[in-house]
């Protein structure tokens, strides 16, 4: 199967680093089956707690299945749930700044 690579870097506020992990930690199980439900098999965040930012790292089966998965419910419940704990957009979702791949190993 061919995977796509992503990775992208949200923000976190810096007073709501520690809810951001407890959240995750017990993410919702509806949640993660939306999100595998949508074509992604390895999806992993990363803190730098000296600057807030989030680094997130996903492979995806196809980009139209991982843009769909924006649109799901749940996933809008969720951004509902986190949106006053990091950066986002009016629609609640998290502002995200796409990163370029410039070297890949296997």
């Amino acid at each position: 199967m061919f995977v796509i690579r992503k990775a992208f870097l949200m923000k976190v506020y810096s007073d709501k680093q520690k809810v951001y992990k407890e959240r995750h930690d017990e993410i919702w199980p509806e949640m993660v089956k939306e999100i595998k439900r949508h074509g992604v098999h390895n999806y992993s965040i990363f803190l730098d707690e000296k600057t807030n930012y989030l680094f997130a790292y996903v492979e995806i089966e196809n980009e139209e299945k991982w843009h769909q998965l924006s649109q799901s419910p749940v996933n809008k419940k969720w951004w509902d749930y986190m949106k006053d704990i990091m950066e986002t957009n009016p629609d609640h979702s998290p502002v995200t700044k796409n990163l370029e791949e410039v070297f890949h190993l296997d």
